[in-house]
């Protein structure tokens, strides 16, 4: 099964709702919502079409949990992106309740609960433990689906939560889990990004730049195969954290 990838934004997510933690995301509520994406819009009135004819159709249920969490990320505000996710976790716990070892239920479950922690403060504290869950369990039945999906965005949880004794925060495991997913999809440009970021926030350096040299090796294919509509938004955002990791670097003092 071969799963799009619906992480255009996937740092956002984590880092959004651990920054309410910490009391600092006030600005976001006064941002200018975004413009949806025509494509992203498309996939999620086909999907919730299908999945309305067909109620009982697990992948149609899957595939509306994914486009939910698609369109979550260009909400107006918390209320649409708690409606969306709540829509989307609804359809996956039906997923898992027939077929408890669909791998897909499972992360995109996960998915929608990071968009739900998004509207947020205090109370988004409880779902870290449902989403490492719902993403380790998807990782055990597929660690492959969504070029390494359950590995990036457990490790980037891993990563930005709080960590003990407040919540499950982890420098070791998010690094592990991190890697893995380059060694998993080392085409996919996602997963070089996290771990190149995460080098900068461990502060080495070095490593960072090694990890850069070998992003910088793939990207040729990469643009090859995640070419199109749907990956435009997608490609915005690494572009982005590609000039910024290159001018971090660049800055560094000469030996």
């Amino acid at each position: 099964m071969k799963i799009r990838s619906c992480s255009r934004r996937a740092i956002r997510v984590l880092v959004w709702f651990c920054m309410t933690l910490a009391g600092m995301a006030l600005f976001i509520a006064h941002s200018a919502p975004p413009d949806v994406p025509a494509i992203i819009q498309r996939n999620y009135d086909a999907a919730l079409h299908r999945y309305e004819s067909n109620p009982n159709d697990d992948e149609a249920a899957w595939q509306f949990g994914r486009a939910c969490f698609d369109r979550a990320e260009f909400s107006r505000d918390n209320a649409e992106r708690a409606r969306l996710a709540n829509e989307g976790m609804a359809a996956c716990r039906k997923v898992i309740a027939r077929q408890p070892r669909l791998a897909a239920g499972h992360y995109y479950l996960a998915m929608n609960l990071a968009q739900l922690a998004r509207t947020k403060l205090l109370g988004a504290l409880p779902l870290l433990g449902q989403m490492e869950t719902e993403w380790k369990t998807a990782l055990a039945l597929d660690e492959k689906m969504d070029y390494a999906g359950p590995d990036r965005f457990v490790g980037l949880l891993y990563r930005d939560a709080p960590g003990w004794p407040v919540s499950l925060g982890d420098t070791g495991k998010a690094r592990q889990h991190l890697v893995r997913a380059v060694e998993l999809y080392p085409n996919f440009p996602e997963n070089h990004l996290n771990l190149i970021e995460s080098y900068f926030s461990w502060n080495e350096p070095s490593a960072a730049s090694s990890a850069l040299e070998k992003l910088r090796a793939i990207l040729p294919a990469a643009r090859k195969e995640f070419a199109g509509e749907y990956w435009e938004e997608s490609w915005k955002d690494w572009n982005q954290r590609l000039e910024k990791i290159q001018a971090r670097l660049a800055a560094r003092p000469k030996k």
